[in-house]
């Protein structure tokens, strides 16, 4: 079964609003064994909004919309909804009760322009608002039907012939609302309506290797996954994520199914993969540090305070986690870190000999069993031959003793920053494990 979601409004299209109603749909479509097919978002035009519905009900057995549905001149996907499926409004009775109650509990009377929000069009199943005046509507359709839109002067769209989907859901765009009106009403309908598959998302969250490198080297176990198993990569700076989705009709059995692909890719990429599904690093870490009873601190200097910025993001980080330096200059690497000013003459700010005399610095002020530091050039200029923007230096002390890496991250700033905090979370992750 296809699903089309449609979201209608010109303030999404010009970048004032992010569309968020479309992915909670899909998300809460997908939980209750749906998947969406396409998003479609569209202005507030008839035309548009004529054609898009006459293109999804071509390619989608159900289309849910959103939008448009507010008592303003702006609004006006009911009256295209009526020309589009050749009805008329008409004044709802139960519609208009319901905003009369909810007038009467904010203490206002209905006024004339919320009135008409009760006039729905004639062939549809009224989807009531129990958080605003915009009702929802149903409309079922079978086999082949006649629209016929468009006025005079107008285009007319495709009629005789055309094939509907089964089931239209017109919702209004006000989030909230259409939250509450699609899990009460919208989800239970669809079940009734259509048989849900079993659907299963695990999620492997790996640290260290690029997205091309890694399906490099997983491609012989992705290449050989069942054929209703789907592998997707997501990545984002510092990690890139590997969805596996699954879907069937047994949810036991496509469980184990899951499990069991999970298992052999474990053994593939074991030193990558730092968690699964809703994980973080800094969760990990904070779980892993409480257990032992050992304690952290951290030096930056490139990244300028993010890594103790994500760490202290965890509730209850203060448990394991002691304190943190932004040593930007030089100066502040002497006076705050111990970093000996004859070492940052020989080698420079970057380089492996400050980063670990940083980190032992850190280690020694906070008097903690670990500490993480920082340096490196995060761009996008300060960059030289031998030292290219991107270069980063890690150090890390421990209880046995201290060890650096470098790596080189590329020429964007922000990137570099996440991608630098997350490598050296992950680099104290191996060490606790």
């Amino acid at each position: 079964m296809k699903i089309e979601i449609i979201n209608i409004g010109d303030e999404i299209l010009i970048g004032q609003v992010i569309n968020t109603n479309a992915a909670w749909m899909a998300e809460e479509l997908n939980r209750n064994g749906f998947k969406a097919w396409q998003f479609t978002v569209i202005s507030d035009n008839r035309e548009h909004i004529l054609q898009a519905l006459e293109d999804a009900s071509a390619r989608a057995d159900v289309v849910l919309v959103s939008g448009g549905l507010g008592p303003t001149k702006d609004d006006i996907t009911k009256e295209t909804i009526c020309e589009f499926f050749t009805t008329r409004l008409v004044f709802n009775q139960e519609a208009y009760e319901n905003i009369e109650a909810l007038f009467a509990r904010r203490g206002y009377p209905v006024t004339e322009v919320n009135r008409k929000q009760a006039e729905l069009p004639e062939s549809c199943i009224a989807l009531p608002n129990r958080l605003g005046t915009a009702s929802g509507m149903w409309f079922e359709t079978s086999g082949q039907a006649d629209r016929r839109t468009g006025g005079q002067g107008k285009k007319k769209l495709p009629t005789a012939g055309c094939q509907l989907p089964t089931v239209f859901i017109f919702l209004p765009g006000v989030p909230f609302e259409m939250k509450e009106m699609f899990t009460r009403e919208v989800i239970p309908r669809l079940k009734e309506r259509f048989t849900p598959q079993a659907i299963i998302h695990k999620t492997v969250l790996t640290q260290g290797i690029g997205e091309s490198f890694l399906a490099d080297l997983i491609k012989e176990w992705e290449g050989n996954l069942p054929a209703h198993m789907k592998l997707a990569y997501l990545p984002q700076p510092g990690i890139v994520r590997l969805r596996l989705t699954a879907a069937g009709s047994d949810q036991g059995v496509l469980q184990q199914e899951v499990n069991l692909e999970i298992f052999k890719l474990h053994t593939i990429i074991p030193d990558l993969i730092f968690g699964y599904d809703n994980d973080t690093l800094e969760s990990i870490i904070g779980h892993l540090l409480m257990q032992q009873k050992k304690t952290l601190s951290v030096a930056e200097s490139s990244t300028g305070g993010y890594t103790s910025h994500v760490i202290t993001s965890i509730p209850g980080s203060s448990a394991w986690f002691q304190g943190g330096v932004v040593a930007y200059s030089n100066r502040a690497k002497e006076d705050l870190l111990y970093v000996k000013k004859e070492t940052i003459e020989s080698h420079g700010a970057v380089s492996e000999q400050v980063v670990m005399e940083m980190a032992i610095g850190a280690r020694s002020r906070f008097r903690t069993d670990y500490a993480i530091a920082i340096t490196g050039i995060a761009g996008p200029s300060g960059g030289t031959v031998d030292k290219p923007v991107g270069t980063v230096w890690i150090g890390l002390a421990t209880p046995e003793g201290v060890s650096a890496k470098q790596f080189l991250f590329g020429d964007n700033r922000e990137r570099n920053i996440r991608r630098t905090a997350l490598t050296a979370l992950n680099l104290l992750r191996k060490e606790l494990f």
